[in-house]
């Protein structure tokens, strides 16, 4: 499985304090497990919870774009 980071999610990564950097990072590692669901209203966009993070992303056959990191309050907000 091939992961790829949006510019915005790099961004939001590098934001982040260290210990969170490293939870998202692992989470993001074991892609599609974990607690992913799709997104109502979207083709090919999920979600991953990880603590009080969503970790937006596409999953297209074998490619995993990472759209956006965002807390839980703005993850769902306009959306993308």
């Amino acid at each position: 499985m091939n992961i790829d980071y949006s510019k915005q999610a790099q961004k939001s990564i590098e934001r982040l304090d260290v210990p969170t950097k490293k939870r998202i990072r692992k989470g993001i590692e074991k892609l599609p497990n974990g607690n992913v669901k799709r997104l109502k209203g979207y083709a090919n966009l999920y979600r991953l919870t990880i603590g009080s993070w969503r970790i937006l992303f596409t999953m297209i056959a074998n490619e995993i774009l990472i759209e956006d990191v965002l807390p839980r309050g703005d993850a769902y907000k306009g959306g993308l």
